[in-house]
């Protein structure tokens, strides 16, 4: 008898299974953000895929990024970085030589994708660029981590991507504008 309460259980919740799992319409935990995720994309994704790069020279660092946006939503880019310091030799104050930041320099390959996030519920949400990738070679002591952001989507236009976030900061309002195109970098 108990096997047979067992095997009607079971047959039950077959029956359940194969009956919620039919809907051809998906239920989304949050309707909002799945619909202003398909607008952001629809409107803004053909605009961002193509090649983008950054270079910022400072007095103790330089920064050079090239991103390259494909339409599948994979990423490709590279990275150069240095600085150096002041220093006072003999009395006299004076840079040293540029050095490469560690593990910080290199190819690396990702995914990409826009979608509008609410950090809470009944909190206005943001639209968002993430981005995830690796360095390509492999690292030594360092993380093979090379992106892991989700940045705030600012604009794109013919020109420009802008960000909310990033490692270099060449916005008036602290955003990260990357120009569109390829370039090798100047150092």
């Amino acid at each position: 008898m108990k096997t047979m309460k067992i095997w009607i259980h079971v047959f039950a919740m077959l029956a359940a299974f194969s009956l919620t799992s039919c809907s051809s319409n998906p239920e989304w935990a949050d309707p909002e953000a799945h619909e202003k995720t398909e607008l952001l994309r629809e409107q803004f994704s053909k605009y961002i895929v193509d090649t983008w790069h950054i270079e910022s020279i400072k007095d103790k660092g330089r920064y050079y990024e090239c991103l390259t946006f494909n339409e599948d939503g994979t990423l490709k880019g590279m990275r150069k970085w240095q600085s150096r310091e002041l220093v006072t030799i003999e009395g006299k104050k004076q840079y040293t030589d540029w050095q490469d930041v560690d593990g910080e320099n290199g190819t690396f390959t990702g995914t990409w994708k826009l979608l509008w996030y609410r950090e809470a519920e009944g909190a206005p949400g943001a639209n968002r660029l993430m981005l995830t990738a690796d360095f390509d070679e492999e690292r030594n002591w360092v993380s093979p981590v090379a992106y892991g952001l989700n940045a705030r989507f600012i604009n794109v236009d013919k020109t420009t991507l802008s960000i909310g976030g990033g490692i270099v900061h060449n916005g008036d309002d602290g955003s990260t504008i990357y120009t569109r195109g390829e370039a090798e970098p100047s150092f």
